[in-house]
């Protein structure tokens, strides 16, 4: 989902569009976080096996970014030519822009208001660029089609999508799901989280996957209220708190240590239709003990039932809770695109340590 850097809707206004159409948080999570180390676990001194409850719930995401990410370029049409002002002072696709001189900017309506106060006066743009800060001297320059303010920057402030709960811990109310970060979809690169929040879903269809050409669940959500307030965007996962008033809980379960997970049988509780999670057998075929981009695992779905409605793994169950020998051993987080029944997971341990992480901060 795209706000220009022109004029149009505030970002909750496009981000009730995205809802209501569905769009998908997709199953392509990017690394960069810190691997987890082989004697680091989510036990404690005393070694308690953490517990939780695996989820498989849809869920409605939104996210609003902490600054407007830089996402594209255009060329305006000025008395001088047709010019391109964001990338002639500096600035490059994925930079996160924060500052206009003194303002603080978190919406593109915020960067449009704050360049038709400035006019053609140069000023001063503060940006992250790598989890680095940066500054630029801009000069916006005056479109000659509409007569307004214009640097040539597509600029995005919010995203929207469907995903999976991978867990609840009932002593804390908080949660963990996708397993993966939430990522700009022209950049790739993670996005910047000021707020966010969770939203009840219900998945209306299934698009099957086939070899390819990648699968994906369709949805709805109810805009009304939030079931859930999110403050994390990692690279392994999306963290924050739900509301239990409206879960379907089951028993908790151990949190299994990387030293307890094997290849072999096991199942996944995912939400394939309307808002019923059902469990489905898959085979973790390969462990790789020192991956650092969250791809500890090899899934390969066996489950007769959903081969037949999905094709295997499809976008959208990016988060669905993986369960061996009775405990939460990870979650699936990619699909591979030449064969849609095989896939990757990370492991549960490493979500719980990252969430943990996030909320000491």
């Amino acid at each position: 989902m795209k706000d220009r850097e022109k004029t149009g809707p505030g970002r909750r206004a496009l981000l009730r569009g995205a809802l209501a159409a569905g769009v998908l948080l997709g199953l392509l999570g990017q690394g960069g976080a810190p691997a987890l180390a082989a004697e680091e676990t989510v036990m404690g001194a005393a070694e308690r096996p953490r517990m939780v409850v695996p989820m498989g719930r849809a869920v409605g995401i939104k996210l609003f970014s902490d600054g407007v990410m830089v996402v594209g370029f255009s060329q305006i049409p000025a008395a001088e030519g047709n010019v391109v002002p964001a990338r002639t002072c500096g600035l490059r696709e994925g930079d996160v822009i924060t500052h206009i001189n003194a303002a603080e900017v978190d919406t593109v309506e915020e960067v449009q208001a704050e360049l038709s106060k400035i006019g053609g006066e140069e000023m001063s743009i503060r940006a992250v660029r790598d989890g680095k800060a940066l500054q630029v001297t801009a000069q916006a320059v005056k479109c000659s089609t509409d007569g307004s303010y214009k640097l040539g920057a597509w600029l995005r402030d919010s995203m929207a999508g469907i995903g999976t709960v991978t867990y609840y811990d009932p002593a804390t109310e908080e949660f963990g799901a996708l397993g993966h970060g939430i990522n700009d979809v022209d950049t790739a690169l993670l996005m910047p989280l000021e707020s966010g929040g969770v939203l009840s879903a219900s998945v209306t269809d299934v698009k099957r996957g086939a070899k390819g050409e990648p699968g994906e669940l369709h949805g709805k959500f109810d805009t009304g209220a939030d079931i859930g307030v999110l403050w994390a965007n990692t690279s392994y996962g999306v963290f924050g708190t739900l509301d239990k008033s409206g879960l379907d809980l089951t028993q908790p379960v151990e949190v299994a240590r990387k030293d307890q997970v094997e290849t072999g049988k096991a199942v996944i509780y995912s939400n394939i239709s309307g808002d019923e999670v059902c469990s489905y057998e898959v085979e973790i075929t390969k462990l790789f003990p020192h991956a650092a981009d969250g791809r500890d695992m090899t899934v390969k779905v066996t489950d007769p039932a959903l081969l037949e409605a999905t094709g295997g793994i499809v976008q959208g169950m990016s988060g669905s809770p993986i369960i061996q020998n009775g405990r939460l051993i990870g979650a699936v987080t990619h699909v591979l695109v030449g064969d849609p029944t095989q896939g990757y997971g990370i492991l549960a341990e490493r979500m719980l340590k990252t969430g943990e992480s996030c909320q000491k901060k």
